[in-house]
């Protein structure tokens, strides 16, 4: 599976591909197949992220995980207080992701 990430010019949040547009949650990525360079010339040319790059990841029961774990901690949010990630109240968050 690969899918896009990169970073919201606006927000300055990390974004991924979701087949229509970018989306702070990593599990709505989609997978691009062969089309990554594509929809990245077009997305970055739209100005509507910057950064973004192609990532190898696998879709498990608990969601899409990359493969990278740089890519699981951006997924995830801060790694040094897990109530400033980017889902706070969900304990097993951690788990899913690194």
């Amino acid at each position: 599976m690969k899918i896009l990430t990169g970073n919201d010019l606006a927000s300055g949040d990390v974004v991924w591909w979701d087949g229509k547009g970018w989306s702070r949650d990593v599990n709505d990525a989609v997978d691009v197949g062969d089309q990554d360079a594509a929809i990245l010339a077009a997305e970055e040319a739209a100005l509507r992220v910057n950064a973004c790059y192609a990532i190898a990841a696998t879709q498990t029961a608990e969601g899409v995980r990359p493969a990278h774990i740089k890519d699981r901690i951006r997924a995830l949010g801060p790694t040094v207080r897990l109530d400033l990630s980017l889902r706070p109240g969900d304990p097993d968050a951690a788990k899913q992701v690194i």
